[in-house]
């Protein structure tokens, strides 16, 4: 972060629709601060365009609800497979499944991340939001196990809106036997949201190069909102 200071909000700044596009069209600013954990604060802030993770400041867990200034987005037909993850999925050594088990996914993330941010509170909104799904609104556990082991190698955590599924935070197993998986998991997901007529794959941050290998391309804050509010509203 680059800020000197974090703005707090509530439910009531979004829900205003002035504030809300101030909001948007301040460019110097990305992240806010908020102590507040509901349900039903962060489906508002992730059908108005934001990625929330969370942050300790002074020993206080906070919400950390993010506008990004870029984004990184998937359209299907962009999707680009390298020449080691078609050899992975020729091989069959796999199984892809949605929501089997989002304790064992959380899990894995929290002993993979250093700064595991999917924790504490925001982990306990997290799992409630997936067992009391909105209309419109999922938790998604997406998860790769070796198909004969039944470990658990790679996988990450999720929403849908509507017909949009934006990524939380994933992992792979550093296991040498397992190079590639983390892409296999990212393909075949791809291959799942395309499957299900999903329209678009929001990946979040467009600062890392795997995003861009995969196929996805960068938008700015305005052109994501344009798209984003169309497909949500």
């Amino acid at each position: 972060m680059q800020q000197d200071f974090l703005y707090l909000i509530d439910k009531n700044d979004i829900k205003e629709k002035n504030t809300l596009i101030n909001i948007y069209s301040n460019t110097n600013v990305n992240y806010y601060l908020s102590d507040d954990f509901s349900k039903e604060f962060y489906i508002l802030l992730a059908k108005t365009g934001f990625i929330s993770t969370s942050i300790f400041i002074d020993n206080l867990f906070y919400l950390l609800p993010e506008i990004q200034f870029e984004y990184a987005i998937l359209d299907f037909d962009n999707l680009h497979i390298n020449k080691r993850v078609k050899k992975l999925i020729n091989q069959n050594n796999f199984e892809f499944l949605i929501n089997k088990d989002i304790n064992k996914n959380l899990e894995k993330l929290n002993d993979y991340h250093k700064d595991n941010w999917l924790t504490n509170k925001y982990k306990d909104l997290i799992v409630n939001l997936y067992k009391n799904p909105d209309n419109n609104f999922s938790i998604l556990s997406i998860e790769l196990y070796d198909k004969n082991s039944k470990e658990l190698i790679a996988g990450e955590i999720g929403y849908k809106i509507n017909s949009t599924y934006t990524s939380l935070s994933g992992f792979s197993s550093k296991d040498e036997n397992y190079k590639n998986w983390g892409k296999l998991q990212m393909v075949l997901l791809a291959f799942y949201l395309e499957k299900n007529n999903f329209s678009f794959w929001n990946l979040g941050h467009p600062y890392m190069q795997y995003k861009f290998d995969l196929g996805a391309k960068l938008y700015s804050r305005e052109d994501f909102l344009k798209r984003w509010l169309t497909q949500i509203q």
